[in-house]
């Protein structure tokens, strides 16, 4: 017998090596994930930071919105590799609705900050009311926390005190968007700059509502894991 099964050892050396190459698909990529994400929420973090751009005494409007689409860019191609990351993996560390859904979040607040920049761009706005900028500060600190949430998201852990604080930024956020909506329409202001003024604000709420939707999902992980 022994004889025997180091012959038939012997005799497929190339097989062992075929299901070593295909058992290497099963080994999870865990780290990856939680890079890309992490790579994700460091690429807001960028667009909060150009967007502060907007409030200089005479911002750069067409600079702040060209600097915006390359992080757009950026954003799409971390959300790409990440799916593709997905399709490829036998193993993730969650299910793979939860990652296709983070993923597709945190996209989003990208695509509505570069939305309002390339509206402005646009429509000729070169000066933000003080609502729209302390809009853009609220933006930037829910960077600063989903930033730090991605980069401890696979512990799990201690992670709690993140929605938290985001609830509360989204709170924060939709009570300037209404002061500013009051704003605009107390008949001071002409009906196309309203028009223009709100699309702008719009996305920048937009943009605090995905970074809630983000916490959100994290919420669940956290909740499905414990």
């Amino acid at each position: 017998m022994g004889t025997t099964t180091h012959h038939h050892a012997r005799r497929h050396p190339q097989r062992l090596g075929r299901q070593n190459g295909v058992f290497s698909r099963f080994k999870p990529k865990s780290d990856l994930f939680y890079e890309l994400f992490t790579s994700s929420a460091q690429c807001l973090a960028d667009g909060t930071k150009t967007l502060t751009w907007l409030l200089d005494a005479e911002p750069d409007v067409a600079e702040t919105a060209r600097r915006m689409v390359e992080l757009e860019h950026a954003c799409d191609q971390i959300t790409h590799d990440l799916f593709r990351t997905v399709n490829s993996s036998f193993i993730t560390p969650f299910d793979r609705s939860d990652i296709y859904v983070l993923g597709s979040c945190l996209d989003d607040v990208m695509d509505h900050m570069e939305a309002a920049t390339h509206l402005m761009a646009l429509y000729g706005v070169t000066e933000l009311p003080r609502q729209l900028k302390e809009m853009i500060d609220n933006l930037g600190a829910c960077a600063t926390l989903t930033t730090d949430a991605m980069s401890r998201l696979a512990t799990m852990k201690d992670l709690e005190q993140y929605w938290i604080d985001i609830n509360e930024l989204e709170n924060r956020a939709d009570h300037i968007y209404r002061t500013f909506l009051a704003y605009l329409f107390d008949g001071h202001l002409d009906a196309l700059t309203v028009m223009k003024l709100k699309d702008i604000a719009d996305e920048f709420e937009d943009a605090a509502d995905s970074f809630e939707k983000v916490s959100h999902v994290v919420e669940s992980l956290v909740l499905k894991e414990s």
